[in-house]
């Protein structure tokens, strides 16, 4: 029989910390320093959005090869510790997790701004956790605001339970972002209702182009660009009520609002316009591999030489220092219609 886990963090505890010697582990060759961790914690979700999951579905791991609750919070805190100061807990739908609220509870003891992304069905059940555990801001998926079309795209009909989430949120005073991914055909004609979402709520709609992952069936032609939202916008709305507002620094989108609006609105364009010159962002996946680009075709197992007691620090050091400068490697639109660069996991399979 193997270890039990918590034998296994008590010789992992054992071993003599690795101290670097430049200090700057998470420091990639491009001068990039990685502050941001995404931690995915499951594979499972209880919604089926084709972009995200094959429509056949995924092989899921067993349970023990997931990290559980006290190897994601020691794993995180190693990353804490070499300046890691945002976490953001995915999944699939991290909210499935049972152990959700010990994994949370845990890493709320770090200095780390939390947050997290999810599907919003089942975030009333977590309410007074998340503001236990300081949690600020949500990021939710939310793909059309048509209850049919819901249903359409995600096989599930959870429509109303996320509508009546989302004015929850808000209501509690948590930030809500709302996470949608525009395909064209599919609701691409709902970029102004999205907009305008926001003329009286305090909604941040971010606009993310679609993007190819394995078994999502992805077109170049169905992405929907930043200049094409923007063509849009002009056509709708007077140019002076179209204000840019600073972006963050290393933020994904290029935010904007309109003039006497509540909400605002972003766009995240991987594909045709990418932000990776200031990529602060590394990931985990939910079975301990560390990926140093969503779009990296190589992964780092961080879980096995943890569990054997081993230091992950070096190969945490190594990974980050491989990172490509643009998108795994991808550095123009053009590589993403080449079918060999798509050996990539679902999304569902690395986190969102």
């Amino acid at each position: 029989m193997g270890a039990s886990p918590i034998s296994i963090i008590q010789q992992h505890r054992r071993v003599k910390p690795y101290v670097s010697q430049n200090k700057e582990i998470l420091k990639d060759s491009f001068g990039r320093k990685h502050s941001y961790l995404r931690i995915s914690l499951t594979e499972r979700c209880n919604l089926r959005c084709s972009y995200c999951m094959p429509l056949e579905g995924v092989t899921l791991l067993p349970k023990s090869h997931l990290m559980n609750a006290e190897e994601v919070f020691q794993i995180a805190k190693i990353f804490v510790n070499e300046g890691v100061d945002k976490i953001r807990l995915t999944g699939g739908e991290p909210l499935v997790r049972k152990d959700f609220p010990e994994i949370l509870r845990k890493l709320s003891s770090l200095p780390a701004k939390l947050t997290m992304t999810t599907n919003g069905v089942t975030v009333d059940r977590h309410f007074d956790l998340l503001k236990e555990c300081g949690m600020q801001t949500i990021n939710l998926s939310l793909d059309t605001l048509q209850k049919e079309r819901f249903k359409e795209i995600t096989f599930r009909d959870q429509f109303d339970k996320v509508h009546e989430n989302m004015f929850k949120l808000l209501e509690l005073g948590f930030k809500v972002k709302i996470n949608v991914v525009l395909m064209k055909g599919v609701n691409d004609d709902e970029i102004i209702d999205f907009i305008e979402f926001t003329k009286n709520y305090p909604f941040v709609v971010r606009f993310i182009e679609f993007m190819p992952f394995e078994g999502n069936k992805w077109k170049r032609d169905q992405t929907v660009s930043l200049n094409e939202i923007l063509e849009r916008l002009n056509s709708f709305y007077p140019k002076n009520d179209i204000l840019r507002i600073p972006d963050a620094p290393n933020d994904t989108a290029k935010n904007y609002k309109i003039k006497g609006y509540s909400g605002e609105f972003g766009i995240i364009s991987t594909v045709t316009n990418p932000f990776c010159d200031s990529c602060n962002r590394i990931r985990l996946t939910a079975n301990g591999q560390l990926k140093n680009c969503l779009f990296s075709q190589s992964e780092s197992d961080l879980l096995t030489p943890f569990r054997n007691g081993e230091e992950i620090l070096p190969i945490i050091q190594k990974a980050v220092g491989k990172k490509f400068a643009m998108r795994g490697g991808l550095s123009k639109p053009d590589d993403f219609n080449n079918p060999e660069m798509h050996h990539n996991r679902s999304m569902i399979r690395i986190g969102g």
